[in-house]
């Protein structure tokens, strides 16, 4: 018998059941593999520890070669660590 969408639990065998319940989960380990491979940096702090610079100078890069990479909901600022990276080499840093 081939278990589709349609399948109604009742006619599963307990093996199928399990072959079903182990894809979900693999699918599940999957998606969350993707966001656990990002580094994220909080605030000015964590801009001013990523680059060893001033508060004033993190500001700077906040509003400027870093624009990209921030992210920010009302006080709250998120800073995707890889492309900001990027973004700074690729500027050769803020003179």
């Amino acid at each position: 018998m081939t278990v589709t969408n349609e399948t109604p639990i009742a006619m599963l065998t307990v093996g199928q059941l399990k072959e079903v319940l182990n894809l979900e989960q693999q699918k599940e380990a999957v998606v969350q593999n993707d966001f656990t491979d990002k580094k994220y940096a909080y605030g000015l702090k964590g801009i001013r520890d990523t680059f060893n610079v001033s508060h004033a100078t993190a500001q700077k890069y906040k509003d400027g070669i870093l624009k990209d990479a921030i992210t920010q909901y009302g006080r709250k600022i998120i800073m995707d660590v890889d492309k900001a990276m990027k973004l700074f080499n690729a500027k050769g840093g803020m003179k």
